[in-house]
């Protein structure tokens, strides 16, 4: 039932990336998004939960991991209440901001007690692939949930949906989970602030790129301040006795690489679906519900991948899943480069996103063992927490530079779709384009598909990378592997 309780909140908090992306079509008719603005629909959550899950991590060390993984959990409901009655932009997406920051309180909460509450061996093992499998699989679920949201109410009930569910994730977590015990110390308030910001004003520059070009004065400037405010954020926890970010963590190279694995891999998953949506709705014209049927194939097989690495990882070690899960995830981001405007839904996304999704579940339980395998007690939520923010900042840094390639290309394609527009099209369609600046139809389609086309290509880059650095920086001991199985480490 503790398991239950957690993973149902990591449902919950995962569930919500997804579940706004099938409504992204509808938020941008209802609340005059334009297409590269709409992005931040899904970062004005990712950012600050991504910056902030350090901090998070680091208060239920502090002040006791079930009382804060409440809290978390009720400023999300509010939160998502907020988001479901807003009325413009702005307003979504400050309530988009603060679910972030309940999901940056209750995510690495619940991932610390399921670190303490199961022994390690194959019970952590068995509890990490239902968390990782959650982890990796929600994001599907969340599309599907979306699309039967959205076609029989609203966009609004993507996000009202959760009020019910994290309230009773809130009554529940008191009489099943036990309080974990408290290691006193001190917030890092400096580092945390410094380390949103910047992500916040890189994420920023990129996606200002998209639209105004790269020499932009704000671009730019958005670009510098975000390397000023990061390189505080190091010199900060270089300083402070208790740093919000350990930097001795990163001083394992088996934690540090699966950290960079994270990084790439997030961001290849967050441009996945992102742009798979906006394909299935534009181009194949589904509906959001039968969208979301399209994505529940992912969620099988990343079960599938998960059960298959939680099972034979102790016998073959994490470095096997690491590399095949990349090199899988690399194969099905590049054969999604192929789509055009002529692609069905059977013959050219279903085989690339299950081959893809396959990989997905092999490295989300591969890593989240090895990122809080050895793990002191007193550091596991700072852990948790950064492994977190690692696949988090990744998925937005990740999708900001999958936008800008997409605005590229599109762009590039439009200047060669609009002359062929403009000779074929009658006088009510010219004024129409002249007004809102959109191609319809199949010129529309090919523009889209485009720049969809360019931005696997980058994501299929960032799967690759992923794969080289497994190969060559992760090393399992025999130590680990004998950790794995629920032995004594050998010396």
């Amino acid at each position: 039932m503790a398991l239950l309780v957690l993973a149902s909140c990591q449902l919950m908090v995962v569930l919500d990336i997804t579940i706004v992306n099938i409504a992204l079509p509808d938020i941008q008719r209802s609340l005059d998004f334009s297409t590269t603005s709409l992005a931040w629909v899904v970062n004005a959550y990712t950012l600050t939960f991504g910056g902030l899950l350090l901090l998070g991590g680091r208060t239920g060390d502090i002040l006791g991991r079930r009382r804060m993984f409440i809290c978390g959990v009720l400023l999300f409901v509010l939160a998502s209440l907020l988001g479901g009655l807003a009325q413009n932009e702005g307003q979504l997406l400050a309530a988009r901001a603060l679910q972030g920051v309940g999901g940056a309180i209750a995510s690495p909460t619940a991932l610390s007690l399921v670190s303490t509450t199961f022994r390690e061996g194959p019970d952590r093992n068995r509890a990490f692939g239902v968390f990782a499998a959650v982890s990796a699989g929600g994001g599907a679920i969340g599309l599907l949930a979306g699309g039967v949201l959205v076609e029989w109410l609203n966009w609004r009930w993507v996000l009202f949906v959760n009020v019910p569910i994290g309230l009773l994730i809130a009554l529940a977590a008191p009489r099943y989970i036990r309080e974990s015990e408290r290691h006193p110390g001190n917030f890092d308030i400096a580092g945390a602030l410094t380390a949103t910001a910047g992500m916040v004003l890189l994420v920023y520059g990129f996606i200002r790129a998209a639209q105004e070009g790269w020499r932009d004065a704000f671009t730019l400037a958005s670009f510098a301040a975000a390397v000023v405010l990061l390189v505080v954020f190091v010199l900060i926890e270089k300083r402070s006795r208790q740093p919000i970010t350990p930097l001795h963590m990163f001083a394992d190279r088996n934690r540090a690489g699966t950290y960079g694995i994270m990084l790439c891999l997030a961001a290849a998953i967050f441009g996945m679906f992102f742009f798979l949506t906006l394909f299935t709705q534009n181009v194949l014209n589904f509906s959001p519900l039968a969208t979301g049927f399209a994505f529940l194939p992912v969620s099988a097989v990343i079960a599938v991948g998960a059960g298959l690495a939680s099972r034979f990882l102790p016998v073959h070690g994490p470095k096997p899943f690491m590399v095949g899960g990349a090199i899988l995830a690399a194969a099905g981001l590049a054969w999604l480069t192929l789509t055009d405007v002529h692609s069905t839904y059977a013959g050219s996304v279903l085989g690339p996103m299950l081959v893809f999704g396959l990989g997905m579940g092999m490295e989300f339980v591969s890593l989240t063992l090895m990122a809080l395998s050895n793990v002191p007690t007193p550091e596991t939520g700072a852990a948790s927490g950064l492994l977190n923010a690692t696949q988090q900042v990744g998925g937005s840094l990740g999708l900001s530079i999958l936008v800008t390639m997409f605005g590229t290309a599109s762009t590039n394609e439009a200047q060669k779709q609009v002359p062929r527009f403009l000779a074929q099209a009658t006088p009510v369609e010219r004024r129409l384009f002249a007004h809102t600046g959109l191609l319809p139809g199949s010129w529309g389609d090919e523009v889209l598909t485009a720049g969809v086309s360019a931005a696997f290509v980058v994501a299929a880059i960032f799967a690759v990378v992923a794969a080289l650095i497994a190969v060559v920086v992760i090393q399992v001991r025999p130590s680990d592997l004998e950790r794995f199985k629920g032995g004594p480490p050998m010396p």
